[in-house]
């Protein structure tokens, strides 16, 4: 009796961590998936010029091209950028978001 217990007890475990296993894999899929239309989506948007300094802003700050292109499909889906986009957009696009994000300082000094 006490052996069947543990049988199935232990069933129960398995079954539980195949499922949670199963929906790993799954929300896995579906991120890859996402991101080759992503990725999919810009090589029609951009041009090669642009995408090749996406590339390199992203080996250093990948927030930043990430942004980018994020903002990029967002005016392209919106219909205020025509495809397709060139370096010189984004250039402006990175110059624009610098400005945003830019802080000023202001350094002042105290008499003793």
């Amino acid at each position: 009796m006490r052996e069947d217990y543990v049988d199935e007890e232990l069933e129960a475990i398995r079954s539980k961590k195949l499922a949670e296993l199963q929906k790993r894999l799954e929300e896995e899929r579906r991120k890859k998936e996402a991101e080759s239309q992503r990725e999919a989506l810009l090589m029609s948007i951009l041009t090669s010029e642009a995408r090749s300094r996406l590339t390199n802003i992203g080996l250093v700050k990948p927030e930043i091209a990430r942004a980018i292109e994020d903002y990029i499909i967002q005016l392209v889906s919106a219909g205020r950028l025509k495809p397709p986009v060139g370096e010189e957009v984004v250039k402006r696009l990175l110059a624009e978001l610098d400005e945003k994000t830019r802080k000023d300082y202001k350094i002042t000094f105290r008499r003793k």
